[in-house]
């Protein structure tokens, strides 16, 4: 896959981005998830996982970036955005990003567990909803899944 799609969009230097906010939550122990928003070549929304931290469990990446791009827009309508996550979205995600109607997804690693982008069920492209999204999956899967795995296993060798 190229790293730029037939839009212009450089999908590997967005994930770069929210890559760096993933290692924002890592940095807090929190599981590294990050992701941006992006609208005309500019982020206009960042989160990384708090739900430890916050004791909340809505604070995924997703969400945290959601919110920041809607107050920064003045609108809860995420049209001509492309969401960057370095996980898969899960239910409650997936469920926010057809809400906000972003019109793109692009994650790097699959969650076998709790995915909703196309790996247990696609919510993004479900035909009996008003809104789907584009999904490009798999940049910089690599990076984003050894960061993933070598969180756990870092976690497991404390315990």
């Amino acid at each position: 896959m190229s790293p730029v799609d037939i839009f212009g969009h450089d999908h590997e230097m967005w994930m770069r981005e929210a890559i760096a906010e993933a290692r924002k939550a890592e940095q807090l122990q929190e599981v590294p998830i990050g992701a941006v928003i992006v609208k005309n070549g500019e982020v206009i929304g960042r989160g990384h996982n708090l739900r430890e931290t916050s004791k909340d469990p809505t604070l995924h990446a997703e969400m945290i970036a959601i919110r920041e791009a809607s107050e920064r827009l003045g609108a809860w309508r995420l049209l001509d955005c492309t969401l960057y996550v370095t996980l898969e979205p899960c239910p409650m995600c997936a469920g926010a990003i057809v809400q906000s109607r972003l019109p793109r997804v692009v994650f790097a690693a699959p969650d076998p567990k709790a995915g909703c982008a196309g790996t247990l069920m696609n919510l993004l492209q479900e035909d009996r909803f008003n809104h789907r999204a584009e999904v490009v999956a798999g940049v910089l899967q690599d990076e984003c899944a050894a960061m993933l795995s070598g969180f756990f296993r870092n976690l497991r060798n404390k315990r």
